[in-house]
Formats: C-alpha cells, structure tokens, sequence
C-alpha cells in the first residue's frame, strides 16, 4: 500500500508503529534502554543520536505526515527551533524572520544570535515586499509562522517558497498552530516544517516535545547539529506521543469544528471588539486561508471591549480553563500579554497588535454548547459586577 494514497487517520494510527514481533501486541513496544551494542549492528544507537528504536519510528510517522522524506523529535518545541536555526546559520549569516513569532522564538533569536554573530531583521508586514526588502547578500534562512500566535495573521507559503528559492535560502516555518492535518508546508514549497509537538501532536497536555520534518539532506545537517546541542527526548515520551498522535486526525478535526462555531458566536456578541479566527469570511486572510490549509485550526483569539476586565472574565469561566499550553483536548484560555508574549515589552506587544483586553481561546473537543454557554455565563456575571460597581 502506497502512503500518499492512504488517508490521514490511517496514517496516524498506522505508519511509524514498530512490529512487536516477539509478543504480537497491537500498540508499539516501548524500548527502554538508554545503551545499545556497538559491535556487529547495522546502526549505532544512543539517545542523544535521535535514533532509538522508538525516536527513529515515531520520526517516520512525523515525516509521512508533514509529506517529508525525514523526522526527528526533539525535548521541546523550542529544542527544535534553535537546532533548526543553529544548523543553518553561523557568525556572519543574515535571517530573515516574520515579525509575529512565538514569544520564546523571538526571544531567543534577539537575546542569542547576537552572540553567536547572527544578524537578523524582523518584517514589517507579511506581504511579499516585506520579505524582499530585508534580504541581505549574507541571507541564509528565511522564518515563518502561519497562522500566527495569537493573532491568526496568515503568511503565503507559496510566495515564501518563491521569494526563497529565487534567494537560495532555507525556508522553515513553526506549523504548530496548523498541524499537519490543517496544513502541509511542504506541498508549497517550504523547505524544513518545526512543531512544538507538546501542542497537537500531543493533544493531551500531558508531554512536551518538539519536531521537525524535511528533506533526508537537511535533516542529516540538522541531526549533526542536533547531537552536539543534546535535545533530545525520552523513550517513555517518544513513545507517549506515538500514542497521541494515532488519534490527531480524529481531534484536531474535531477542535476546528467547535473552534469554527465558538468564532461565529464570539462575532455576535456585544461584549467583543474583535474575533481573530482565519475560518471567518470576514478574516482579512480568509482567502488564502482557503487556498493553503485544510482546516482553520482549533485555536482563534478575541479582544474585549474596553470596559470588560479580561481577568474578570477569565476568572468567571467554569468550563474553559486559564491554562499556558494550548491545542488539548480540553479548553483553555490564555492571556498572552502574561505569558506567551510576556517576554517582550508592553511597546513590543502593542505594535504587535497584542493588547492586554486579547485573549486566546484554545477550544476543545467538548461539545460546542456547553463551551458556548461557559462562554455567555461569563459575560454575564462580568457585565453583573460591572453593574454593581457603578
């Protein structure tokens, strides 16, 4: 049977499983060990070398997934980020990077590179004279993220692929907010998809890891990179997050359908200034969105009106738990000027669009209804307070 003619849901719960071939269990067997032989063996194996029987088998599925000729899975997301970065990059480089990053990314780029030598330049905008306008003779890499963290701000992965391709230079992007089941990076063009793997790919908020998918030659560069920064993940990990990800069709299909319907009742409601959800017709974005995933994503965020306390709210919520992570099968709510973003300065969250009445909404599997009522309660019981403070 020939992957790519295979469904999605067969691949999650099939492709990268290991064969119990002495037991003849269903699930995949979980290899401990953290020292393997080193004479008359095809492969020497070590953790920190990506490649225990486990680390190699859940790679595969991630590549299958992602359209790739390779994966590997890191310790966290960020582990992934900077061993991609670092594997391109070297004192005297120039990146490229879109302006609406993850926190943790940007940090690290601003407070790192600087002393490895590495230049960089944010973009002003996203459309394709944004990124034009930044390269350098001394470019090398190019990083997205699309859909953005938290405002759902959406990049063209074609004219990236282009813009790159034309330049020489390496395009990566952090697909997370995605997944592989909204979005394949890869069929446009993008040369190295990044994942924090502890979001959908784990689905349960129960694991942290990272992943990435490309190319078997990038991935040898970023491997040989890899062993020297030493980010490994655990076996029992490795092992948890093939078990997750088995049923990553199923949940992250279901996350975009309630996400969707708490969208449109979110646009209706007096209490909200605005909705940030590219699954919305009135998404500035909503047409490519169309044109280059296959989902809308189970995240979206929304900003108060300005007499509504965001803390209040939050507080009110019963349901929807306040909670950093996102992407779990529960729902949680996030202000990401205390946490995602909290690394940079009020200016730099401003001029980022990221007010401190935004919320980010990661919606859950639960039935839309009962979110939604969750949702309408809270309103009220600020809207009340507000009242009585009068």
């Amino acid at each position: 049977m020939q992957l790519k003619k295979i469904g999605v849901n067969t691949l999650c719960a099939h492709v990268g499983e290991i064969k119990d071939e002495q037991f003849h269990g269903a699930i995949s067997p979980l290899y401990m060990s953290s020292s393997y032989a080193y004479e008359d063996v095809d492969v020497k194996r070590y953790p920190r070398y990506y490649n225990t029987p486990n680390q190699e088998a859940l790679g595969k599925k991630i590549a299958a997934l992602e359209h790739c000729e390779a994966g590997m899975v890191f310790g966290s997301g960020m582990a992934a980020i900077s061993t991609a970065l670092l594997a391109f990059l070297k004192q005297g480089d120039h990146v490229v990077v879109q302006k609406t990053i993850y926190g943790g990314a940007y940090n690290f780029i601003t407070k790192e590179f600087p002393k490895y030598g590495i230049d960089f330049d944010f973009t002003d905008g996203f459309n394709e004279n944004d990124f034009r306008s930044k390269i350098k003779s001394n470019t090398k890499v190019i990083y997205i993220e699309t859909p953005s963290n938290p405002l759902m701000e959406l990049t063209d992965l074609e004219m990236i692929s282009e813009i790159a391709k034309e330049h020489q230079l390496i395009s990566m992007i952090d697909n997370t907010f995605a997944s592989p089941i909204n979005q394949n990076p890869g069929d446009f063009g993008i040369d190295i998809m990044i994942h924090s793997a502890t979001k959908y790919m784990g689905g349960h908020s129960d694991i942290c890891a990272g992943a990435i998918a490309t190319s078997k030659e990038y991935m040898n560069i970023i491997w040989q990179e890899g062993i020297n920064l030493g980010g490994s993940l655990s076996d029992y990990t490795v092992w948890l997050l093939e078990r997750s990800m088995k049923t990553m069709g199923l949940r992250v299909k279901a996350h975009n359908r309630n996400a969707k319907k708490v969208a449109k009742w979110l646009v209706t409601h007096p209490l909200i200034k605005k909705v940030h959800y590219p699954g919305l017709r009135t998404h500035p974005d909503y047409a490519l969105a169309k044109k280059q995933m296959k989902g809308y994503t189970g995240m979206l965020s929304f900003e108060l009106i300005p007499t509504i306390d965001a803390d209040a709210f939050v507080k009110a919520l019963i349901l929807i738990k306040p909670s950093m992570s996102l992407a779990g099968v529960e729902s949680t709510i996030v202000s990401p000027a205390k946490t995602s973003h909290a690394l940079l300065s009020k200016e730099e969250r401003l001029q980022r669009g990221i007010e401190d009445g935004l919320l980010r909404l990661s919606v859950g599997i639960e039935d839309k209804k009962d979110l939604i009522a969750d949702l309408e309660q809270a309103f009220e019981s600020v809207s009340k307070k507000q009242l009585q403070n009068k």
